[in-house]
């Protein structure tokens, strides 16, 4: 299907009747803001931004865009690295109106709108004793991160996100409105736990809660020079560390406050830490750590969406972000050197590079259980290049790049998808591994002209 439709004001007349929600054209002085998304490296035009209130607003939209052979581009929190909330001349179909969290209390679910950031969705099931797994930063939109995995601090406990969704509704390329679970469209269902939004446009997701209310944790730092030393004695930790312990390890800089003065822009290896056991138990499950004579750790008892929150002020929307990622199996002495090398060349206060643990809960499912093909891998590593500034954009890519180019000839091969920027469909193939074929076979079935083909585009 060749997409080659242009917008046209005229079109605006016809949506406007038709869209309860909001229709935005490029003239319109809302334009230049609503375009915007958190990574500020972005900038497309598009030529409409519809958004979208409900379900038949999507619908709507998604109907008006095939029939005048629109590029479509779907946007949820659009927090996505690669900006693949938005494209340049189509049609932006745009969620963040769609908002609502309900707590079941009696079965624990919680469903939740396509357009929701998780930080509404820990405010809403904490006061429940409730938690849904999600990421590391509460300003993520919960649909992208789902539709990708979804890997955070609850990973070793409950699993990634995905392997808490129950079921979703979501508007088809044809207008069709599906509720899709493991009973109706099962292999949709499969398809949808990790592979993206390459199937249709979800727009409420029910999950299973978990029981979580307080958490003990926070960030431990060593001066990167004892990176290899406590990289090596994390790799062997974390095998066998009780499921309710969670820490992903880092490589950064300390760009200021909250943090004492005697860390600012000095680089460090740390690790984060969350726990969701006794807080009894905590000087045992953190000896050996603190045997490591961490330079600084600030650890406690707080609500879980303090931890999951903890970080949002540091990476406020508008910053210049570009990402590389990888799967590794282990942290081998030669990829622990370079992790050290890069770690202490570390370009901007803000660029880091994460190692987040995929054992425990997360790998109990086989690889084909859901599109997410990475279960065998002990950690989904990233690096990220970060700064306010326009000027340094180039600087903070090199780094990443390079850092990743170290990298990757010790990586288990593919990246979580979520991490990727436009890296091609080798790199696509090779985050799904065994999976792609089956992934095709749905996306032929389901968007057998691929008009939702902004994304990491499994092509059918």
């Amino acid at each position: 299907m060749e997409l080659t439709g242009t917008v046209d004001i005229s079109m605006k007349d016809v949506l406007t009747n038709e869209i309860k929600g909001q229709v935005i054209f490029p003239d319109d002085k809302v334009y230049e803001e609503t375009r915007k998304v958190y990574n500020a490296m972005i900038n497309k035009h598009p030529g409409m931004i519809i958004k979208c209130i409900d379900a038949a607003d999507v619908i709507t939209a998604v109907n008006f865009a095939r029939e005048n052979k629109l590029l479509i581009a779907i946007r949820g929190g659009g927090h996505n690295g690669g900006g693949l909330g938005l494209c340049d001349g189509g049609m932006v179909i745009d969620l963040s109106e769609i908002k609502f969290v309900r707590v079941n209390a009696e079965d624990d679910t919680v469903r939740i709108g396509a357009g929701n950031l998780w930080s509404e969705v820990d405010h809403a099931t904490h006061a429940f004793g409730l938690a849904v797994p999600s990421g590391m930063i509460s300003s993520t939109g919960v649909a992208g991160l789902t539709l990708g995995g979804g890997i955070g601090y609850l990973a070793r406990k409950y699993g990634l996100t995905i392997d808490s969704l129950l079921e979703v509704d979501m508007v088809m390329a044809d207008g069709a409105y599906l509720t899709v679970n493991n009973h109706q469209y099962p292999d949709l269902f499969w398809a949808i736990r990790g592979g993206g939004g390459n199937f249709g446009i979800v727009t409420s997701f029910k999950f299973q809660g978990h029981p979580v209310k307080t958490v003990y944790g926070g960030p431990m730092l060593w001066p990167i020079e004892q990176a290899e030393e406590v990289m090596k004695w994390y790799d062997t930790f974390i095998e066998t560390a009780e499921e309710d312990l969670n820490g992903f390890i880092a490589t950064m800089i300390i760009p200021g406050p909250p943090f004492p003065d005697f860390l600012h822009n000095k680089q460090f290896c740390g690790i984060v830490w969350c726990y969701l056991g006794d807080p009894k138990n905590t000087e045992e499950v953190f000896k050996s750590a603190r045997e490591l004579k961490p330079i600084f750790e600030h650890l406690g008892e707080m609500p879980y969406p303090a931890i999951q929150s903890m970080f949002d002020e540091l990476m406020p929307p508008g910053l210049q972000w570009y990402w590389r990622a990888d799967f590794f199996n282990e942290l081998g002495p030669e990829l622990r050197k370079q992790h050290k090398k890069f770690g202490s060349q570390i370009p901007t206060p803000l660029s880091q590079m994460h190692l987040y643990p995929i054992n425990g809960a997360a790998s109990r499912k086989k690889n084909s259980e859901t599109a997410w093909a990475y279960r065998d891998a002990k950690y989904a590593g990233v690096i990220v290049g970060v700064d306010p500034d326009p000027a340094n954009a180039v600087k903070i890519t090199k780094w990443c790049k390079d850092y990743w180019e170290a990298l990757h000839p010790y990586s288990a091969g593919g990246a979580y998808s979520n991490f990727l920027m436009n890296e091609g469909e080798e790199r696509i193939k090779a985050s799904y591994k065994g999976n792609y074929d089956r992934l095709v076979e749905v996306k032929r079935k389901y968007d057998p002209k691929n008009l939702f083909r902004v994304n990491q585009n499994i092509k059918p």
